[in-house]
């Protein structure tokens, strides 16, 4: 049926297919049906999803994963800042008996890698007149303060919207949350 050729040259196909599996740290599927795996080429190991994760060693600080319900961080002292603010425009004046002198909005807290944790946000002055706002923001694991802080702003003109950053402890602390509010004015 078939010539020896084509026989030889699908024999050749398929140990080039095996070679360059087991030569890239993978076994053959025969090995292994319908699971992927891993040849680690250091150790030899085969990893599966049946088998990572597994013990393998010792248990060292290095080999452990970081439980943040673990950190144990005392706040000594509030942390005041002035930030710099960076108006983006005006806004309609509308502060009175149900709508607030300021409000703060668009709260977003990420990450500085290796450097610091940062909420970035907006405020906007609804009133007639120039305030001077105070917002504090708590940084916080699991509703654990981490380091609560103080910003202090400029004065920020009638109807004008504001974006600034206050920054937290630094990412070698765990924080997954900044609740932050508007001490003055109210």
């Amino acid at each position: 049926m078939f010539d020896a050729g084509w026989r030889a040259g699908l024999a050749a196909v398929l140990l080039s297919v095996t070679v360059s599996s087991v030569a890239f740290g993978q076994t053959p599927t025969q090995q292994y049906p319908n699971q992927p795996s891993f040849r680690d080429p250091k150790t030899g190991q085969v990893w599966t999803p049946d088998n990572v994760g597994g013990s393998s060693g010792p248990n060292t600080p290095q080999d452990r994963a970081f439980n943040p319900q673990a950190q144990m961080v005392t706040p000594t002292n509030v942390a005041v800042q002035t930030p710099n603010v960076t108006p983006l425009g005006s806004i309609p004046i509308t502060a009175g008996p149900t709508v607030p002198i300021a409000t703060i909005d668009d709260a977003s807290l990420t990450a500085i890698p290796s450097q610091r944790w940062q909420v970035v946000l907006y405020l906007n002055n609804n009133s007639a007149g120039v305030i001077n706002p105070v917002i504090e923001c708590r940084f916080t694991n699991n509703g654990n303060t981490v380091l609560p802080v103080q910003a202090n702003l400029p004065p920020i003109n009638p109807g004008t919207r504001v974006g600034l950053t206050i920054y937290g402890p630094e990412t070698n602390l765990y924080v997954n949350q900044a609740p932050c509010s508007l001490a003055s004015p109210r």
